[in-house]
């Protein structure tokens, strides 16, 4: 079986890297041939969080895209990530794809917002139900978290499945990492797009709270804006990530309560508790299923909240071991890759055998 993976990023872009490439033994186990083609490569990714971005060089992205196409030998289906050509309407893309062969979309996030809540009209117009009707054609429709598969089956998906982000857990250990200077690590990873509108709002809070008891915050992809006293900022690469992960004592993954964050997937909070740290989460979207309050870690909405959640578990090691210990073990459960592996390749296999 051929299946031609049209993945959204290269390896850097953590969505493609996660929705997609880490099923290759999966697929490849269950006779499946992949071929990935990206649409962006690691070097845009890398000019867009250093805050640089070339309108000619995305043009040829697009262009790029279009020529491989219309060269590729047909494949038996295709797995298609979020969109063909971002910003284009969906009539334009279906020209380029191949007549005949069944397509899974999959969405980690509520990309369709990104067109039909744009402030413009004459956006909203052209574009507003893009991603529906990307849904509404697809054999499948793999969703993140059921915010996505709702709206997916509203819009008219014939199937759809909710598949979560996961994570390889033999790739996170849960010994913690100390440095020996006995501060304790309140923790977040990211990059310095979701820093600015989660984390920075939180910043002055998160800082002076941890200062109050003995501990820094550790930031982890965040860019030079994260930055400054009682911060402990680190370059994030895919290679040093757990560790990194490894080295904090709490996870932190702060949501505003928009349609954009409700289609978030909690890959943050998957990525702490398979470490074993607990987590304290805003209870937004698929943060309140996959955090359980009091158990896995700490839901909170407010400042006093917030600060509540972290001075209990500053204050109690006992309890962070016992909270990651349990999140450790639902991850294992519920959101590892060892788990969700096979279920991805039997999904996929079924939709070429249905083909047929």
């Amino acid at each position: 079986m051929k299946l031609l993976i049209l993945s959204r990023y290269d390896r850097l872009g953590a969505s493609s890297r996660l929705r997609t490439m880490q099923y290759l033994p999966w697929l490849e186990a269950a006779g499946i041939n992949a071929q990935i083609e990206p649409f962006f490569d690691d070097f845009y990714l890398q000019r867009l969080y250093a805050g640089r971005r070339s309108g000619i060089a995305v043009a040829g992205y697009y262009l790029r895209r279009a020529t491989r196409l219309l060269q590729a030998e047909r494949p038996d289906a295709i797995w298609l990530e979020k969109e063909l050509l971002p910003w284009l309407p969906a009539g334009i893309e279906q020209l380029l794809l191949p007549s005949g062969v069944p397509m899974v979309s999959d969405y980690d996030d509520a990309v369709f917002h990104r067109y039909n809540l744009h402030p413009l009209r004459v956006v909203r117009g052209l574009l507003g139900r893009k991603i529906d009707r990307v849904m509404a054609r697809s054999a499948l429709v793999l969703a993140g978290n059921p915010y996505l598969a709702g709206h997916a089956r509203t819009v008219g998906a014939r199937e759809v499945e909710i598949v979560p982000t996961v994570v390889d857990v033999h790739a996170y250990d849960t010994a913690p990492i100390c440095d020996g200077k006995g501060s304790l690590r309140v923790g977040w990873i990211g990059t310095p797009g979701t820093w600015k509108q989660y984390m920075l709002p939180m910043r002055s809070m998160l800082t002076d709270l941890a200062a109050r008891n003995g501990a820094v915050l550790r930031t982890v992809g965040a860019g030079n804006q994260a930055e400054g006293q009682g911060i402990e900022s680190l370059s994030w690469s895919e290679e040093s990530e757990s560790r990194m992960i490894q080295g904090m004592d709490i996870g932190l993954m702060p949501l505003d309560d928009t349609p954009w964050s409700r289609g978030k997937c909690g890959y943050k909070i998957i990525q702490y508790m398979a470490c074993g740290l607990p987590v304290v989460a805003s209870p937004v979207g698929v943060n309140a299923e996959i955090v359980e309050h009091g158990v896995t870690g700490f839901l909170a909405t407010s400042e006093t909240e917030w600060r509540e959640a972290l001075t209990t578990l500053l204050r109690d090691r006992e309890l962070r071991r016992r909270m990651g210990a349990a999140g450790r073990r639902k991850i294992e459960a519920q959101y590892s890759l060892q788990v969700w592996g096979p279920r991805v390749a039997a999904l996929l296999a079924a939709v070429v055998h249905n083909s047929h």
